[in-house]
Protein backbone atom coordinates (compact mmCIF):
# COMPACT_ATOMS: atom_id res chain seq x y z
CA UNK A 1 0.00 0.00 0.00
CA UNK A 2 1.04 3.25 -0.57
CA UNK A 3 0.77 5.77 2.73
CA UNK A 4 -2.67 7.97 1.41
CA UNK A 5 -1.60 11.52 0.58
CA UNK A 6 -1.37 14.95 1.00
CA UNK A 7 -0.26 14.02 4.75
CA UNK A 8 -2.04 18.21 5.30
CA UNK A 9 -4.82 19.13 3.23
CA UNK A 10 -5.42 23.27 4.44
CA UNK A 11 -8.75 25.02 3.17
CA UNK A 12 -10.49 27.85 4.95
CA UNK A 13 -14.04 27.69 6.71
CA UNK A 14 -15.86 30.78 7.43
CA UNK A 15 -13.34 32.40 9.65
CA UNK A 16 -11.38 29.42 10.26
CA UNK A 17 -8.16 27.52 8.85
CA UNK A 18 -8.75 23.89 8.90
CA UNK A 19 -6.18 21.04 8.26
CA UNK A 20 -7.29 17.50 7.23
CA UNK A 21 -3.73 15.66 7.93
CA UNK A 22 -3.62 12.20 6.88
CA UNK A 23 -2.70 9.99 10.50
CA UNK A 24 -1.81 7.05 8.36
CA UNK A 25 -3.12 4.59 6.13
CA UNK A 26 -4.72 1.30 6.51
CA UNK A 27 -5.91 -1.77 4.57
CA UNK A 28 -9.29 -3.68 5.57
CA UNK A 29 -11.16 -6.59 4.28
CA UNK A 30 -13.51 -5.35 1.61
CA UNK A 31 -16.06 -7.10 2.45
CA UNK A 32 -16.19 -6.15 5.94
CA UNK A 33 -15.97 -2.48 4.77
CA UNK A 34 -18.89 -2.85 2.90
CA UNK A 35 -21.21 -5.39 4.59
CA UNK A 36 -24.11 -7.16 2.56
CA UNK A 37 -22.93 -4.99 -0.57
CA UNK A 38 -21.61 -8.01 -3.06
CA UNK A 39 -18.08 -7.28 -3.95
CA UNK A 40 -19.54 -7.17 -7.53
CA UNK A 41 -20.77 -3.43 -6.53
CA UNK A 42 -18.52 -2.66 -4.49
CA UNK A 43 -14.93 -3.42 -6.49
CA UNK A 44 -16.11 -1.75 -9.44
CA UNK A 45 -15.04 1.68 -6.85
CA UNK A 46 -12.35 0.27 -4.99
CA UNK A 47 -9.71 -2.44 -6.34
CA UNK A 48 -8.84 -4.86 -3.65
CA UNK A 49 -5.57 -6.89 -3.30
CA UNK A 50 -4.76 -10.73 -3.13
CA UNK A 51 -5.58 -10.28 0.06
CA UNK A 52 -8.83 -8.76 -0.60
CA UNK A 53 -8.11 -5.61 1.27
CA UNK A 54 -8.78 -2.22 0.03
CA UNK A 55 -6.49 1.38 0.98
CA UNK A 56 -8.23 3.50 3.50
CA UNK A 57 -6.77 6.53 5.53
CA UNK A 58 -7.11 7.85 8.87
CA UNK A 59 -8.08 11.52 8.54
CA UNK A 60 -7.94 13.64 11.64
CA UNK A 61 -9.10 17.49 11.21
CA UNK A 62 -7.25 20.26 13.24
CA UNK A 63 -9.16 23.53 13.59
CA UNK A 64 -7.70 26.77 14.09
CA UNK A 65 -10.56 27.71 16.32
CA UNK A 66 -10.36 31.33 18.44
CA UNK A 67 -10.44 29.29 22.13
CA UNK A 68 -7.51 27.66 20.83
CA UNK A 69 -6.71 24.25 18.61
CA UNK A 70 -9.13 21.66 18.55
CA UNK A 71 -8.63 18.22 16.99
CA UNK A 72 -11.29 15.63 15.71
CA UNK A 73 -9.53 11.85 16.18
CA UNK A 74 -6.12 10.98 16.21
CA UNK A 75 -5.47 7.94 14.39
CA UNK A 76 -4.15 4.99 15.73
CA UNK A 77 -0.97 5.89 17.56
CA UNK A 78 2.54 4.87 18.20
CA UNK A 79 2.02 1.68 20.82
CA UNK A 80 0.76 -1.38 18.55
CA UNK A 81 3.10 -4.18 17.61
CA UNK A 82 4.15 -4.84 14.55
CA UNK A 83 2.08 -7.86 13.90
CA UNK A 84 -1.20 -5.78 14.82
CA UNK A 85 0.01 -3.05 12.03
CA UNK A 86 0.45 -6.38 9.74
CA UNK A 87 -2.78 -7.74 10.80
CA UNK A 88 -5.00 -3.96 9.79
CA UNK A 89 -2.57 -3.21 6.94
CA UNK A 90 -1.20 -0.21 9.19
CA UNK A 91 1.15 2.84 8.13
CA UNK A 92 1.22 5.42 10.25
CA UNK A 93 5.33 6.29 11.56
CA UNK A 94 6.38 9.30 11.67
CA UNK A 95 9.35 10.72 12.61
CA UNK A 96 11.31 10.36 16.07
CA UNK A 97 9.48 7.53 16.90
CA UNK A 98 6.20 9.14 16.55
CA UNK A 99 3.10 9.02 13.99
CA UNK A 100 2.25 10.87 10.91
CA UNK A 101 -0.26 13.08 13.03
CA UNK A 102 2.43 14.72 14.95
CA UNK A 103 4.05 15.03 11.76
CA UNK A 104 1.06 16.69 10.04
CA UNK A 105 0.30 19.19 12.65
CA UNK A 106 4.44 20.37 12.63
CA UNK A 107 3.74 20.71 9.27
CA UNK A 108 0.14 23.03 9.48
CA UNK A 109 3.07 25.17 12.19
CA UNK A 110 1.87 23.60 15.48
CA UNK A 111 3.07 21.70 18.05
CA UNK A 112 0.93 18.59 19.95
CA UNK A 113 1.30 21.13 23.13
CA UNK A 114 -0.73 23.85 21.37
CA UNK A 115 -3.73 21.60 20.84
CA UNK A 116 -6.41 22.43 23.49
CA UNK A 117 -9.35 19.84 22.90
CA UNK A 118 -9.52 16.65 21.39
CA UNK A 119 -13.01 15.43 20.79
CA UNK A 120 -13.02 11.65 19.59
CA UNK A 121 -16.04 10.56 17.74
CA UNK A 122 -15.78 7.50 19.40
CA UNK A 123 -12.88 5.30 21.13
CA UNK A 124 -11.98 2.24 18.58
CA UNK A 125 -7.89 1.93 18.12
CA UNK A 126 -8.19 3.52 14.46
CA UNK A 127 -9.54 7.16 15.70
CA UNK A 128 -8.40 7.55 19.69
CA UNK A 129 -5.05 5.33 19.27
CA UNK A 130 -3.07 8.44 19.01
CA UNK A 131 -5.26 9.98 22.20
CA UNK A 132 -1.54 8.67 24.05
CA UNK A 133 1.63 8.35 22.77
CA UNK A 134 4.43 5.16 24.12
CA UNK A 135 7.99 6.65 24.85
CA UNK A 136 11.15 5.38 24.33
CA UNK A 137 11.13 4.01 27.66
CA UNK A 138 7.57 2.06 27.42
CA UNK A 139 5.45 4.87 29.16
CA UNK A 140 2.51 5.54 27.85
CA UNK A 141 1.40 9.53 28.67
CA UNK A 142 -1.16 11.43 26.60
CA UNK A 143 -0.11 12.86 23.02
CA UNK A 144 -1.32 16.24 23.55
CA UNK A 145 -0.70 17.10 27.36
CA UNK A 146 -2.66 20.74 27.55
CA UNK A 147 -5.62 18.96 26.25
CA UNK A 148 -8.74 18.17 27.32
CA UNK A 149 -10.60 15.14 25.48
CA UNK A 150 -13.88 14.36 25.11
CA UNK A 151 -16.31 11.89 24.36
CA UNK A 152 -19.66 11.25 24.67
CA UNK A 153 -20.14 9.13 28.39
CA UNK A 154 -22.04 6.27 26.79
CA UNK A 155 -19.21 5.20 23.96
CA UNK A 156 -16.50 5.45 27.15
CA UNK A 157 -19.13 3.35 29.43
CA UNK A 158 -19.49 0.40 26.32
CA UNK A 159 -15.35 0.84 25.36
CA UNK A 160 -14.79 -0.01 29.23
CA UNK A 161 -17.19 -3.07 29.14
CA UNK A 162 -16.70 -4.67 25.81
CA UNK A 163 -17.65 -8.43 25.27
CA UNK A 164 -16.58 -11.35 23.08
CA UNK A 165 -16.51 -9.24 19.50
CA UNK A 166 -15.97 -5.23 20.54
CA UNK A 167 -12.90 -6.37 22.45
CA UNK A 168 -10.39 -6.09 19.41
CA UNK A 169 -11.12 -2.49 18.69
CA UNK A 170 -11.08 -1.16 22.75
CA UNK A 171 -7.86 -0.90 24.15
CA UNK A 172 -7.75 0.68 27.65
CA UNK A 173 -4.18 2.74 27.00
CA UNK A 174 -5.93 4.75 24.78
CA UNK A 175 -7.62 6.74 27.04
CA UNK A 176 -6.90 5.29 30.56
CA UNK A 177 -4.07 7.77 30.91
CA UNK A 178 -5.90 11.00 30.12
CA UNK A 179 -8.48 9.63 32.55
CA UNK A 180 -6.03 9.66 35.21
CA UNK A 181 -4.69 13.14 34.88
CA UNK A 182 -8.32 13.92 35.10
CA UNK A 183 -8.15 16.03 31.54
CA UNK A 184 -10.70 13.35 29.94
CA UNK A 185 -14.19 14.57 29.72
CA UNK A 186 -17.41 12.87 28.87
CA UNK A 187 -21.36 14.15 27.20
CA UNK A 188 -24.70 13.62 26.86
CA UNK A 189 -26.63 13.91 23.14
CA UNK A 190 -25.76 16.62 20.73
CA UNK A 191 -24.02 19.70 22.93
CA UNK A 192 -21.94 23.11 21.24
CA UNK A 193 -18.82 22.06 22.76
CA UNK A 194 -17.02 25.29 21.85
CA UNK A 195 -18.44 28.35 19.44
CA UNK A 196 -19.54 26.84 16.45
CA UNK A 197 -18.30 23.23 17.05
CA UNK A 198 -21.15 20.50 18.17
CA UNK A 199 -21.13 17.11 18.71
CA UNK A 200 -24.08 14.93 17.60
CA UNK A 201 -24.93 11.59 18.05
CA UNK A 202 -25.27 9.79 14.94
CA UNK A 203 -25.36 6.06 16.52
CA UNK A 204 -25.09 2.71 14.57
CA UNK A 205 -21.20 2.19 14.37
CA UNK A 206 -21.27 1.94 17.81
CA UNK A 207 -24.24 2.77 20.00
CA UNK A 208 -23.04 6.44 20.96
CA UNK A 209 -20.66 7.53 17.93
CA UNK A 210 -21.00 11.23 17.37
CA UNK A 211 -20.05 13.14 14.73
CA UNK A 212 -19.00 16.78 14.61
CA UNK A 213 -20.52 19.98 13.13
CA UNK A 214 -18.72 23.08 12.32
CA UNK A 215 -20.02 26.16 11.67
CA UNK A 216 -18.08 29.20 10.46
CA UNK A 217 -18.89 32.82 8.88
CA UNK A 218 -21.89 31.11 6.96
CA UNK A 219 -20.49 27.77 5.75
CA UNK A 220 -21.13 24.82 7.70
CA UNK A 221 -19.07 21.20 7.33
CA UNK A 222 -19.00 17.73 8.95
CA UNK A 223 -16.84 15.23 10.32
CA UNK A 224 -18.28 12.05 9.43
CA UNK A 225 -16.28 9.48 11.91
CA UNK A 226 -17.92 6.38 10.48
CA UNK A 227 -21.37 6.88 9.78
CA UNK A 228 -19.91 7.68 6.32
CA UNK A 229 -16.53 6.22 6.69
CA UNK A 230 -15.70 6.87 3.04
CA UNK A 231 -17.36 9.05 0.00
CA UNK A 232 -17.84 5.24 -1.46
CA UNK A 233 -20.65 4.79 1.59
CA UNK A 234 -22.58 7.44 0.64
CA UNK A 235 -25.46 5.34 -0.67
CA UNK A 236 -27.72 4.66 2.29
CA UNK A 237 -27.41 0.84 2.23
CA UNK A 238 -23.87 0.60 1.73
CA UNK A 239 -22.84 -0.08 5.28
CA UNK A 240 -19.94 -1.79 7.17
CA UNK A 241 -19.78 -5.12 8.18
CA UNK A 242 -18.02 -3.45 11.39
CA UNK A 243 -21.08 -1.67 12.55
CA UNK A 244 -22.68 -3.51 15.78
CA UNK A 245 -26.55 -1.60 14.76
CA UNK A 246 -26.51 -1.54 10.84
CA UNK A 247 -30.37 -0.41 11.21
CA UNK A 248 -29.43 2.45 13.50
CA UNK A 249 -26.48 3.31 10.94
CA UNK A 250 -29.32 3.38 8.07
CA UNK A 251 -31.18 6.09 10.42
CA UNK A 252 -28.00 8.23 11.41
CA UNK A 253 -27.34 8.45 7.62
CA UNK A 254 -30.84 9.24 6.31
CA UNK A 255 -31.15 12.25 9.01
CA UNK A 256 -27.61 13.33 8.71
CA UNK A 257 -27.21 13.34 4.62
CA UNK A 258 -30.11 14.73 4.19
CA UNK A 259 -29.62 17.63 6.48
CA UNK A 260 -26.64 18.14 4.44
CA UNK A 261 -27.86 18.27 1.51
CA UNK A 262 -30.44 20.54 2.07
CA UNK A 263 -28.09 23.09 3.48
CA UNK A 264 -24.96 22.43 1.10
CA UNK A 265 -22.16 21.40 4.30
CA UNK A 266 -18.84 20.20 3.00
CA UNK A 267 -18.32 16.74 4.15
CA UNK A 268 -15.04 15.38 5.98
CA UNK A 269 -14.48 12.00 5.42
CA UNK A 270 -12.32 10.28 7.37
CA UNK A 271 -11.17 6.90 6.33
CA UNK A 272 -11.17 7.22 2.58
CA UNK A 273 -7.40 7.23 1.02
CA UNK A 274 -8.68 9.64 -1.70
CA UNK A 275 -11.28 11.88 -0.97
CA UNK A 276 -11.02 14.16 1.54
CA UNK A 277 -13.44 16.38 1.76
CA UNK A 278 -16.94 16.90 -0.92
CA UNK A 279 -20.60 18.27 -1.32
CA UNK A 280 -23.37 15.93 -2.13
CA UNK A 281 -25.78 15.47 -4.48
CA UNK A 282 -29.18 13.63 -5.33
CA UNK A 283 -30.33 11.75 -8.37
CA UNK A 284 -33.57 10.69 -7.02
CA UNK A 285 -32.97 7.38 -6.17
CA UNK A 286 -29.33 7.86 -3.74
CA UNK A 287 -26.43 10.09 -2.65
CA UNK A 288 -23.69 10.34 -4.49
CA UNK A 289 -20.34 12.60 -4.62
CA UNK A 290 -21.20 15.84 -6.63
CA UNK A 291 -18.15 17.47 -6.12
CA UNK A 292 -14.78 17.33 -3.73
CA UNK A 293 -15.83 20.57 -2.04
Amino acid sequence: MSFPHPLLDTRTLGRWRIHAIQAGGQQLDGGAMFGVVPKTLWSRRLAADEKNRIPMGMRCLLIEHEDGLVLLDTGSGNKETQKFHDIYGIENAGAEGRTALEDGIRAAGFTPEEVSLVINTHLHFDHAGGNTWRTPSGEVLPTFPNARYLVQAGEKAYAEHTNERTAASYFPPNWAPIVASDRFDVIEGEREIVSGITVRPTPGHTPHHQSVILRSGGETACFLGDVVPTSHHLALPWIMGYDVEPLVTLESKRALLGEALREDWLLIFEHDAHVGFGRLAHDGKAYALADRG
